[in-house]
């Protein structure tokens, strides 16, 4: 399970309530209100999975994960949108992520997806 979890939402709210249940997972979590902010303290190679709300100001999560890609990261990457978007999820997908989920995100999915990408990435 990574330990590392980065959730980058322009959302205060957002940002607080998956802190909150994620902690009671036992990750650590730190939290970003632009991708900006999250480039600046996160270095990139250190390991973790980050959450990337789709729709912010500056950087929107689009772009962001295309940043994230061309810099080599290897982190894993979670959409969370409150719009429902059909194509969300294959756009996410064909961008790297690991999953694409509508807001307000379901605790124990979240968990799960997140289980489940560490043990993907355990096995590269």
């Amino acid at each position: 399970m990574p330990s590392n979890i980065y959730i980058v939402d322009d959302d205060e709210s957002v940002c607080r309530a998956l802190k909150t249940l994620l902690m009671t997972y036992g990750f650590e979590v730190r939290t970003f209100n632009s991708a900006q902010n999250f480039f600046d303290a996160v270095p990139n190679d250190e390991p973790g999975c980050l959450l990337l709300d789709i729709h912010m100001p500056g950087l929107d999560g689009w772009e962001t994960q295309k940043l994230i890609l061309a810099s080599g990261s290897k982190r894993s990457v979670i959409f969370i949108s409150a719009e429902k978007q059909d194509s969300a999820l294959d756009r996410a997908l064909k961008l790297g992520a690991i999953g694409f989920l509508q807001k307000p995100v379901n605790g124990q999915t979240l968990v799960d997806l997140i289980n489940v990408t560490s043990k993907i990435k355990d096995r590269d």
